[in-house]
């Protein structure tokens, strides 16, 4: 918190003259108890013996000594000089193999073989110092940028996460999180749409739209988000024929066409009078938008829109084939074993196999959100969609009742 203001200052000296006791010591304590709002709005405290060093100097000077005065020898280094630091942090750094040390490491390595002194130079100041003279500051290590562009549509798309505007929901208001999709060489956002959280089953469902309405890319680049690493895009991908790529770690500027574009959204999406009374209000408007004003206006990196430009490789695009069977690629899966009874266990839900495959392990994939349906891989093959167990049925089976119809007349059934 900032040093208090002579303002702030003299309103706590005006209030011991109102203050009760009979001494200038009881009123000064009797004020160090009380709050003091400042030109912030942060309440403060002060303890008496600050009040008392005030109210001495104002007797003695005068309101000219309640302004903060300048250290004269504030920017310097009384107990060390730069050279001597700088000497030191090039002596260890040989030994940093790892091109994610940290300043702390640095220093306490610095300690550790007695070339610096604690007492003559602590933590922060060292830090400040390797700041201020860039001890540390490699010019190899800065990255190399071009600008690139892929040959034709789909071989790369570009997705990220971007923070929107508060939208009503039944709980108050909650900001949506927009999850985007760029085409690198055509500048077609594959889809874009807003969510109330910004977790897997949020991304898997924004990358499904976009598969389904711009076909399958080559190669999906992200960036190192748990969401974006998660095991169940890695499926998604891997089920798809799609590499999965992620950017440097804290190197946002790699993606900088989906960053381009969020910033697009701000400056004459965001900027403009919304509907924000649910979700589905702002997408409706944002779709809109996207196709109209995005992907079908004149972009002037293409010289061309969008949309022309990604259909110009319509040919080398593969889309998803029509197949009730295409949703299973978005799954979960997990491995089980088959009971002796042909059955095995998802969320605390009892399956029946669709084949006989007791005793053997399999593949099950399935809806994380909705644990409706199982499907069984077993070896890589699709052996059919598992049923919950129901044992009244499986009392009844045909070939129960043939067993019963092969009994002699008079046996006890």
């Amino acid at each position: 918190m900032k040093n208090p203001t002579p303002y702030l200052k003299m309103r706590v000296l005006g209030a011991i003259e109102t203050a009760p006791g009979t001494s200038r010591r009881a009123r000064i304590e009797y004020v160090s108890k009380l709050p003091f709002t400042d030109e912030d709005g942060n309440v403060r405290y002060f303890t008496w013996r600050t009040i008392q060093t005030w109210w001495s100097r104002y007797q003695k000077d005068g309101i000219t000594v309640m302004h903060n005065k300048r250290r004269s020898d504030q920017g310097t280094f009384r107990k060390v000089t730069p050279e001597s630091v700088t000497e030191a942090v090039q002596q260890v750094l040989p030994s940093l193999h790892s091109k994610s040390f940290t300043i702390a490491s640095v220093y306490r390595l610095c300690i550790e073989r007695g070339l610096l002194r604690r007492e003559l130079v602590a933590p922060n100041t060292f830090r400040r110092m390797v700041h201020e003279f860039e001890m540390l500051k490699v010019e190899s290590d800065h990255k190399r940028r071009v600008a690139f562009a892929k040959e034709h549509a789909n071989q790369m798309w570009q997705g990220d996460t971007m923070v929107g505007p508060y939208v009503d929901t039944d709980s108050g208001k909650v900001p949506a999180k927009l999850i985007a999709f760029i085409d690198d060489a055509s500048r077609v956002v594959a889809h874009g749409e807003f969510f109330l959280s910004d977790n897997v089953d949020s991304l898997i469902s924004a990358f499904r739209t976009a598969l389904y309405k711009r076909g399958v890319p080559e190669m999906l680049y992200l960036d190192n988000g748990s969401n974006y690493s998660s095991a169940e895009i890695q499926l998604v991908c891997a089920r798809l024929g799609c590499l999965l790529s992620h950017t440097p770690v804290r190197d946002g500027a790699a993606k900088g066409k989906i960053e381009r574009f969020f910033r697009t959204v701000r400056d004459k999406f965001l900027c403009t009078v919304l509907d924000l009374s649910s979700l589905a209000a702002l997408n409706r408007q944002f779709i809109t938008w996207l196709e109209e004003n995005y992907n079908a206006a004149p972009h002037g990196s293409l010289g061309m829109k969008p949309i022309d430009r990604f259909g110009l490789d319509l040919n080398k695009i593969k889309f998803l084939p029509p197949s009730e069977l295409n949703d299973e690629f978005f799954f979960m899966e997990e491995k089980r074993w088959v009971k002796i009874d042909n059955t095995f266990s998802l969320k605390n839900i009892r399956f029946e196999a669709p084949v006989d495959l007791r005793e053997k392990q399999i593949e099950v994939r399935f809806e994380r959100a909705r644990i409706g349906r199982a499907i069984v891989y077993y070896k890589k093959e699709r052996m059919g969609e598992a049923r919950p167990v129901d044992l009244i049925a499986n009392d009844r089976r045909p070939r129960l009742q043939n067993n019963h119809e092969n009994q002699t007349p008079g046996e006890n059934r």
